[in-house]
């Protein structure tokens, strides 16, 4: 029986009328606990470890639950340890959980039954799946024998990934002479030679410079435009996330902070907005001039030498544009939410401080 979509964990954005949709991807009070060994330095202490293991539990996952539909690109976003790779590698089947159940594509991933591993690819950041020393298309012959891809489906697969990714004369070099641009592409297309429906992508862009970067954006929203794959993305870069995602799971420490859509997240915890100011030439007010436009909560962010940028309360944003349109020689006047960079930031800051103040947040 597949699974469908419990609509109390989904986004209200996510949700529509009639009956549930089938999700792809279901997970519900999903953890994670490891027991990790733990000793003082010295000789003395590891004899004294042989006798008297002293242990600690550390909870990678805390009760996590979301839904994600057929088709959906999802951000999955938190700073390092929060638990981002740990979650993936259970949904991968890498991991078993400690409690909680997750069901990918009607499968429990952790069974790793064969019909639920051809459906699914896991892609990590700097991590090789292709043979060093041999051509890329014999690693992907290898793929081919393991996922028992037919030639008529393998030959096909392979011409659209190669124009996909434009990996022509790349796939019959050794992997080894390759740069770490070249190969990611040439792992991304080794991944998904078996057509999966759901892919997880960890830091797929790591590393790579800004054309590549964006090369690798345009390939996975193509992917998914053609195929319907449900993709689970991680990625410090918020270029990424915002260029692909319409929806991000926001997690620190294990737990999840926000599921919903990106303005959602700039609404929730950013109550500002950016004013930028470029003057007319030659203009420059001193600081008390513009500081007397701003409310109580508003500060100036920047001085540059053809203008300033402002920091506002949302509330006090149209009011306080007109009066610096009506009392400035403005050449032009930009109303921006803050980076979403910034706004990630609050997210782990305000996770930080109710954790320290004892609160457990809804």
């Amino acid at each position: 029986m597949r699974t469908t979509i419990d609509q109390s964990l989904t986004p209200a954005s996510l949700r529509t009328d009639g009956p549930p949709r089938e999700a792809a991807i279901v997970v519900a009070h999903l953890r994670k606990t490891y027991v990790v060994p733990e000793r003082e330095g010295g000789l003395r202490a590891a004899l004294v470890s042989l006798v008297r293991r002293r242990t600690r539990e550390v909870e990678a996952v805390r009760d996590i639950s979301f839904t994600i539909a057929p088709g959906e690109i999802v951000g999955f976003l938190g700073p390092n340890g929060a638990g981002k790779t740990t979650t993936l590698k259970m949904l991968a089947g890498l991991l078993h959980p400690t409690s909680g159940t997750a069901s990918v594509l009607g499968y429990t991933p952790w069974q790793r039954e064969r019909g639920y591993l051809s459906q699914m690819a896991l892609i990590m950041g700097q991590r090789n799946q292709l043979a060093w020393d041999i051509p890329v298309i014999d690693s992907y012959q290898l793929n081919k024998a393991i996922f028992r891809i037919s030639d008529a489906d393998f030959r096909r697969r392979l011409d659209e990934l190669v124009e996909l990714l434009d990996i022509g004369d790349l796939i019959r070099k050794p992997v080894r002479n390759l740069s770490l641009g070249e190969r990611m592409k040439c792992e991304i297309a080794g991944s998904l030679l078996h057509a999966p429906k759901v892919l997880f992508l960890d830091e797929p862009t790591i590393g790579l410079d800004v054309a590549m970067q964006r090369r690798i954006r345009a390939f996975v929203a193509e992917y998914n435009r053609r195929t319907g794959a449900s993709i689970m993305l991680t990625s410090h870069y918020m270029a990424d996330v915002e260029a692909l995602c319409e929806r991000v799971i926001v997690i620190h420490h294990g737990a999840l902070l926000y599921d919903g859509d990106l303005p959602g997240l700039v609404r929730r915890f950013s109550p500002h907005k950016t004013i930028i100011v470029e003057l007319e030439e030659g203009a420059t007010p001193p600081d008390d001039r513009i500081t007397a436009l701003l409310p109580a909560e508003g500060e100036i962010v920047e001085r540059t030498p053809v203008g300033v940028t402002l920091r506002v309360p949302k509330a006090a944003t149209a009011r306080v544009a007109g009066e610096v349109l009506a009392a400035l020689p403005v050449a032009d006047l930009t109303i921006e939410d803050p980076p979403i960079e910034d706004v990630i930031e609050r997210v782990f800051a305000s996770r930080i401080e109710e954790i320290e103040q004892g609160v457990n947040p809804t």
